[in-house]
């Protein structure tokens, strides 16, 4: 009988590539630096909801509100143009960046009275309670 030598390196770059998990992401073609989801401050109190959304670098204009049947869709986009010229050669980039976000809002919010400000980065959104609302069709909400 004769004993076959193990060569226990037949396999190790295919198991240790597919089983590390700081290289396990880095080929989805959905982690973009650029994407990102804003972050949501939500607050409750006998009379109203306020939503504080974080979207540093955007405008006033860049951001649209809309609320249909009960959903609050919040949506943005940013577009850089950047352009650098020295003596010997000239680049261009553009980077541009979107999100959207919904919240399902409450029956009790009076659609009507729902209110938004922007100012240093956040977006602040107020909405009134009342006893029993009743869903609307889509409407735009002016941002001041």
């Amino acid at each position: 009988m004769k004993l076959l030598k193990s060569n226990s390196n037949l396999f190790p770059s295919i198991y240790s590539d597919l089983f590390r998990m700081d290289k396990f992401f880095d080929n989805f073609p959905v982690w973009d630096s650029d994407a990102w989801l804003p972050a949501a401050n939500i607050k409750e109190d006998e009379k109203s909801y306020d939503i504080e959304l974080a979207v540093p670098g955007m405008k006033k204009e860049d951001i649209t509100l809309e609320l249909e049947n009960g959903l609050l869709t919040i949506s943005g986009e940013n577009k850089e143009e950047k352009e650098e010229k020295k003596s010997t050669y000239l680049r261009k980039e553009y980077k541009s960046s979107s999100f959207v976000r919904s919240f399902s809002l409450p029956e009790n919010v009076k659609e009507d009275s729902i209110t938004s400000r922007y100012e240093d980065g956040i977006l602040k959104i107020r909405m009134e309670k009342e006893e029993a609302a009743f869903k609307k069709e889509k409407k735009a909400i002016a941002i001041n």
